[in-house]
């Protein structure tokens, strides 16, 4: 019996690691797109939140995504690729409101709402909702069909407990690595104290480069989740694109192909979440809410940037 058992844990352990290492690339975006929304937190607010949008993952997976993607995979298989069009589409507005936001552009997100932590958290999960959707399709794609219903759930249960605890753990480490840093710069070894000064210093720009990375991650997981699951219903002309120009790179090897199918998949995925974006900011003017430019913060991002030209 035991090793019966045994057997039927390496079955669902063997079959779990093969299936997520195809949504390896979504579990890489994930944990880029996160860190942005603890920035603007207190130090010991950080990891309470990173731990509270982590348990919210775990609430999407097991409470939302697996039953219904299981449900869905075993009567009603055509309605998964509608949803996922509507989930990459609301990635492509969150992607599209953070790029018009570097330039100023909002429309009612004041600071201090941006900053309030229960909204923060909700956003968050939001966030990972969707990528945590896409994350168990993939691996749900790549099991073994032969696999029972208690093996296919066993797999998916182990799938989002690694796939949490890989992006959560980097994320947390992330946010609190400067304090690690902070540290090493008041011990008392010389070599330990440049090192941790080094890390404080470099921390800002690394948030700034990994909050760029999080949003075109948003923007290309949801413009390829568009266009491959529009090509899924029937409208190919996009997914038909990204084909060809798959093909046109295919000679320059795997990573040009790559980069390519990135590249249109974030394009089309900043055009659609602008068009988004639009029809969000008609019906705001509708109920009576106006585009704002915020002068005073573009001209901050340019002197955290370093440009001389913002202090004039």
């Amino acid at each position: 019996m035991s090793v019966g058992l045994l057997a039927v844990v390496d079955d669902i352990l063997s079959a779990a690691m093969k299936a997520s290492a195809k949504a390896a690339g979504v579990v890489i975006d994930d944990a880029a797109v996160t860190p942005q929304y603890v920035q603007g937190l207190t130090p010991a607010r950080e990891l309470p939140v990173v731990g509270k949008i982590a348990l919210g993952s775990i609430a999407n997976k097991f409470l939302v995504i697996i039953p219904i993607a299981l449900v869905l995979t075993a009567f009603a298989p055509w309605v998964l690729p509608y949803l996922l069009i509507i989930g990459g589409t609301y990635l492509c507005f969150e992607g599209a409101e953070k790029v018009l936001e570097w330039f100023g552009f909002s429309h009612g997100h004041d600071e201090e709402g941006v900053r309030d932590e229960k909204r923060l958290v909700w956003g968050a999960i939001r966030t990972d909702l969707i990528l945590s959707t896409e994350i168990m399709l993939i691996s749900l794609a790549g099991l073994d069909p032969a696999l029972g219903i208690w093996q296919t759930l066993g797999a998916l249960a182990v799938i989002a407990l690694v796939m949490t605890g890989a992006v959560y753990g980097v994320v947390a480490l992330l946010v609190k690595i400067d304090d690690v840093g902070l540290k090493m710069a008041k011990n008392p070894m010389r070599r330990v104290r440049h090192t941790g000064t080094r890390i404080v210093r470099s921390m800002p720009a690394v948030f700034r480069v990994i909050s760029v990375v999080g949003t075109v991650a948003m923007l290309w997981v949801g413009g390829h989740l568009v266009v491959v699951n529009l090509g899924e219903v029937g409208l190919h002309a996009l997914a038909d694109l990204v084909h060809g120009v798959d093909e046109l790179l295919a000679s320059l090897g795997g990573f040009a192909v790559w980069l390519g199918n990135t590249a249109v998949s974030a394009v089309a995925g900043m055009i659609l979440g602008l068009v988004v974006v639009g029809v969000v900011l008609l019906i705001g003017r509708m109920r009576g809410s106006r585009l704002r430019f915020d002068e005073a913060h573009v001209v901050d991002e340019h002197r955290r940037a370093g440009n001389p030209a913002s202090t004039a």
